[in-house]
């Protein structure tokens, strides 16, 4: 378990470095899934699989869509098409594909290893944790949300700007 542990902790590490350091915003999402699946084994492997599940459905799922929207908010001009067609070739999805087979391969052998199944696994009840958001803790769930809102009022704003410079940099240019 241990190992398995070590293993999905350098995914996480390398895919979140691949975000970071890819310029299409698509090529970093694939990444950014990568990563998360990564955490939610490395949560897995530590004993919390309701906290790898929430990984998954909160961050993998909902933030992913999330920034997926703002994506098609910002791309909205005919130039956009032609270039979304070029980031769905099958090169790009080579690095996120491997990473997740090492992943799948990781769950696998977690699932089939002996020691998973003779741990006993302590369950998490979800009412207990969605109390505690709701109680002691709402001030920062409220924060989070916020800052997500202003995150992607930020984005739609830095990118109608954008537009409107690059709109008036080419009307220049046709009028010269």
């Amino acid at each position: 378990m241990e190992l398995t542990f070590y293993i999905a902790a350098a995914v996480a590490i390398l895919s979140t470095v691949m975000v970071i350091t890819r310029y299409n915003m698509i090529h970093a999402l694939l990444y950014l899934v990568v990563s998360f699946l990564a955490i939610a084994v490395v949560f897995f492997t530590l004993g919390a699989p309701f906290m790898a599940a929430l990984e998954i459905i909160i961050y993998a799922g909902a933030i992913v869509v999330l920034i997926i929207f703002v994506i098609m908010m910002l791309n909205l001009n005919a130039e956009s098409v032609k270039t979304e067609e070029e980031w769905l070739k099958p090169r790009i999805w080579i690095g996120p594909a491997i990473l997740s087979a090492v992943l799948l391969a990781e769950l696998v052998y977690i699932f089939t290893a002996a020691e998973f199944q003779q741990t006993a696994v302590v369950a998490v009840d979800a009412r207990l944790v969605g109390i505690a958001l709701f109680g002691p803790y709402m001030l920062g769930v409220q924060l989070c949300g916020m800052l997500l809102m202003a995150g992607i009022v930020g984005a739609y704003h830095l990118g109608r700007q954008n537009k409107k410079v690059i709109h008036r940099f080419l009307e220049k240019e046709a009028a010269q």
